[in-house]
């Protein structure tokens, strides 16, 4: 007797002969963003392919100006036409970015190689009803920004710091500006811009923004670590960003590392985020007998450290705090590379460093690799390239 299947198991059609040339082409463009200018024969090595199956994806793209064909590279010595390396084109079509944070909003149009070609800042509401008030300032901020289009957007894409939910596009909680809370951001954007919207969690953009364009770039899995006010995370796993239902993964903060330790704001204790944020260590430098604790840094307590006995004990406690969860993770998905943003990155590759032994401290040896804790670059800008990592995803059928 046939059995219905589970209500909430995903539907799984069979593969068209679209969706496999989808797939084909983006996995044929997600190695032109790998390894850069790259001729059809060594894209054809690359993927496993004759040249012809190779030519038969990229002319079109080299066709509508997504690509462009550089000047012939010297034959080798075995003759035969010369390779004439192809790379993304930036003046293909661009992509709008919005970063939403606490009582700001970030716009951005970026073009396909990375470039940000026009920005718009502008102040958000954090308190009260104000809903309608958030949109229209983001609204009109993106709406700027894509004003300096040349060609037609592909999408935009909207990295949220809060919670979110990417099936509905909508925001679900920002801790710090409640004004945001329950906002269907992604489908007002939509309709007032008549372009694709993806909304997704701030970390998460981060992530992509170092996939496509910083240092997990061509690296399958890894993770980021995003710390300040708050605490939050993403990872890459096998060439796919982990979202969970709903994106309800990677809220990493609120993983535990201490049973019945520090009240959390999320109402629970001991989540990571309570010894791994801004307000414990300004608690604690303050403790010290640290100057000036109440506005403390990671990179203002990494000077003092340098000087001050106390500042380096408590700078080297707070890596620590940090390498708890990195091991936690390390143990559990075995991720490697932690890319590290937020206030805690600015302590500079010494304070990376003290990450990275302290984790490696906390986990054991295996052949699989070793936690390895690198900086990220600019937050603002990898969360805006992140946030157009997030169409180019969808649109062009990379493999996250």
């Amino acid at each position: 007797m046939a059995t219905s299947p589970p209500t909430d198991m995903p539907t799984r059609p069979l593969i068209s002969a679209a969706v496999v040339g989808r797939a084909n082409r983006g996995r044929v463009l997600q190695a032109l963003f790998d390894l850069g200018p790259t001729s059809r024969a060594e894209l054809a090595r690359y993927t496993g392919v004759n040249r012809s199956t190779i030519t038969a994806i990229v002319q079109p793209l080299v066709d509508n100006g997504f690509l462009l064909e550089g000047a012939p590279l010297p034959a080798g010595g075995a003759g035969g036409k010369p390779a004439r390396p192809l790379t993304l084109s930036p003046t293909a079509s661009p992509i709008g970015a919005v970063q939403v944070l606490q009582g700001r909003v970030r716009s951005a149009l970026v073009s396909m190689t990375g470039d940000i070609l026009a920005q718009d800042t502008r102040r958000l509401p954090v308190t009260g009803r104000r809903a309608r008030e958030a949109t229209d300032a983001i609204g009109a901020s993106l709406e700027a920004v894509l004003a300096a289009a040349k060609r037609p957007p592909f999408g935009v894409g909207v990295a949220v710091g809060g919670m979110v939910d990417t099936d509905r596009g909508s925001i679900v909680e920002v801790n710090l500006a409640p004004a945001l809370d329950g906002l269907a951001l992604g489908p007002a954007l939509a309709s007032r811009i008549g372009l694709p919207v993806l909304l997704d969690h701030h970390p998460r953009a981060l992530l992509l923004g170092d996939r496509w364009f910083g240092p997990g770039r061509g690296i399958s899995t890894f993770a980021v670590l995003y710390t300040g006010e708050v605490l939050g995370g993403a990872l890459m796993l096998g060439g796919h960003l982990h979202r969970g239902p709903a994106g309800a993964g990677g809220e990493l903060g609120h993983t535990f590392v201490q049973v019945d330790g520090e009240l959390c704001r999320c109402g629970r204790r001991g989540c990571w985020e309570t010894i791994a944020t801004l307000d414990w260590l300004r608690r604690r430098a303050a403790e010290a007998g640290l100057p000036d604790a109440a506005r403390i840094s990671t990179a203002k307590l990494c000077r003092l450290a340098a000087k001050d006995p106390a500042a380096a004990r408590l700078r080297d406690t707070y890596a620590r705090n940090l390498a708890v969860g990195i091991a936690n993770l390390q143990q559990t998905l075995a991720a490697n590379r932690y890319v590290l943003h937020g206030d805690a990155a600015r302590g500079g590759e010494p304070f990376a460093t003290a990450i990275q032994q302290h984790a490696r401290d906390l986990v054991p040896e295996h052949p699989g690799g070793r936690p390895t804790v690198v900086l990220g670059g600019d937050d603002d800008r990898a969360a805006l390239l992140g946030a157009a990592g997030l169409v180019l995803s969808d649109q062009l059928q990379f493999t996250v």
